[in-house]
């Protein structure tokens, strides 16, 4: 290196190196002991290991194969009244909606916002999952521009 350039290489150097800085530095303080084991601020309890995920998700209960007909449940190719619900999703003959929020939830209810998408197209649908029949009936009712209305009931599948 040219012994005139050297003074400059080592000043930039030192300032690219002033502009940097560390993680540490850049990093927010963290307040620890005035959070540990605080409620999140909706003003909901905060959740236990075990049911963390369970707020977000469709109720185990509602969980399986589910048919508008008998003939919806023998497995066929063509059963387009099929509605198999998922941990996060219910899944339809020609599309699948995804649970976005849930605004209500229990064992036997769920109020909840789904995206759908299917056949090339994506829209959002408001929903009530409600279980009857001693968890044997599915009544699913749509709300919103364009929903359906009448409520699905759904029989569960064996």
């Amino acid at each position: 290196m040219n012994r005139s350039a050297w003074p400059i290489s080592l000043a930039l150097a030192l300032c690219l190196s002033a502009c940097g800085g560390s993680s540490e530095e850049q990093a927010p303080p963290r307040d620890t002991a005035d959070t540990a084991g605080a409620a999140p601020r909706t003003g909901t309890p905060a959740a236990t290991p075990g049911t963390a995920a369970a707020a977000d998700a469709i109720p185990a209960t509602m969980r399986g194969r589910w048919g508008l007909t008998s003939q919806d449940c023998d497995g066929r190719d063509d059963a387009t009244g099929l509605m198999t619900v998922t941990a996060q999703q219910l899944e339809f003959y020609e599309s699948v909606g995804v649970l976005d929020d849930i605004e209500e939830g229990g064992a036997d209810r769920l109020k909840a916002d789904f995206d759908f998408s299917g056949e090339g197209m994506s829209w959002s649908r408001d929903m009530t999952l409600t279980l009857a029949d001693g968890g044997e009936t599915l009544v699913r009712r749509e709300f919103g521009d364009d929903a359906a209305p009448q409520p699905f009931r759904y029989s569960r599948c064996n």
